[in-house]
């Protein structure tokens, strides 16, 4: 295998459990992710979302930093139209100094909530996220003290200064995004689970490629892995996504249940519609997700992927995981032999 594997937790609330159980489960994910060969580990921001648990990535990584001990960890990411690039800045150079060379700092271009949690968020001051481009670049320059000669915050240091620094992603499902990062020097990591258009997959692949060699091109996509194929696909086709269609901006907005939908129906501004539209999940059994993950690899030229498993099944969701990770089943079965799900 020619490429990394990583997972991203957007610490589910299953039915009949609560936000505390949530956080529980990731730091257990993190930790078996771990133990199963991952490379990283990411948790999101979602906001006023009562399906997720999510909401303060930079108080969960501190967390799971100190409950593991090499795995990355990092954000997937910090939506930072709502937050002034040297906090952050701060923020994650507090992380890296306790945790020299295992933190990401992963950016996000979407509010990752609706319009009241966006509004608070942004209170007390006027913001629409125009000025996102700018706010990446000063955040950057922050992370790698590079404020040029004549700019009115030269001097100005983000510290403590870390030992190694953070390594920084942007997020994002559009060649925009794919340039806007190989033209800052950073990674870049593509949603194909909100975006399963191919062909703007590989446009946003060749311009990151030909414009930044160096950079690690990541796609995150949903992925559910059973013992059989006939049980993964039936775990996969009980998700769908539904797609807001905001009728007087024209933007649209994509969320992974009806009941988000319904979330965003109490908060709208504007007149919208409501379109359900089928998830595109790779469902299988292990070799064959393996199969179309090296299939993309070649295709694209994929450095590696974050697996999202959109599952409501706490113990199905933690298989699938385990079953797809980079150490193997065998490799697995030496190191735990308790675990509860190796058969």
């Amino acid at each position: 295998m020619n490429y990394q594997l990583g997972i991203l937790d957007q610490s589910p609330i299953f039915p009949n459990a609560s936000a505390y159980d949530a956080l529980q489960q990731t730091i257990q994910l993190a930790q078996k992710a771990e133990k199963w060969g991952y490379a990283r580990f990411w948790v999101s921001e979602h906001h006023q979302l009562e399906q997720v648990a999510g909401s303060s990535p930079e108080v969960l990584i501190s967390h799971l930093l100190a409950r593991t001990n090499t795995i990355r960890i990092g954000s997937g990411g910090v939506m930072l139209q709502h937050y002034s690039p040297y906090k952050v800045a701060e923020n994650f150079h507090v992380l890296s100094t306790l945790a020299p060379g295992r933190v990401d700092l992963g950016v996000g271009k979407a509010p990752g909530g609706f319009p009241l949690s966006t509004k608070a968020l942004q209170f007390g001051r006027v913001n629409d996220g125009r000025d996102f481009e700018e706010r990446l670049t000063f955040l950057q320059q922050l992370i790698e003290d590079s404020i040029a000669e004549g700019d009115p915050y030269k001097g100005l240091q983000a510290l403590p200064k870390p030992p190694e620094s953070p390594k920084t992603f942007l997020l994002g499902s559009s060649a925009n995004s794919a340039l806007q990062a190989a033209k800052l020097g950073i990674h870049f990591v593509f949603a194909r689970f909100i975006n399963y258009d191919d062909s703007i997959l590989k446009e946003a692949a060749e311009v990151y490629r030909s414009t930044y060699r160096n950079g690690r091109f990541i796609v995150s996509l949903a992925v559910i892995a059973a013992p059989t194929q006939r049980e993964a696909e039936e775990l996969a086709s009980n998700h769908k996504l539904f797609r807001i269609h905001l009728k007087n901006s024209g933007r649209t907005l994509t969320v992974q249940s009806y009941e988000q939908a319904l979330a965003f129906e109490k908060q709208a501004e504007e007149p919208f519609e409501i379109e359900e539209i089928p998830a595109d999940i790779i469902a299988g059994t292990p070799s064959y997700v393996k199969e179309l993950l090296d299939e993309l690899h070649q295709s694209y030229q994929i450095d590696e992927f974050i697996l999202h498993t959109p599952l409501q099944k706490e113990e199905e969701r933690v298989r699938s995981f385990q079953l797809l990770s980079p150490l193997g089943i065998e490799g697995i079965k030496s190191e735990e032999r308790d675990s509860e799900y190796v058969s």
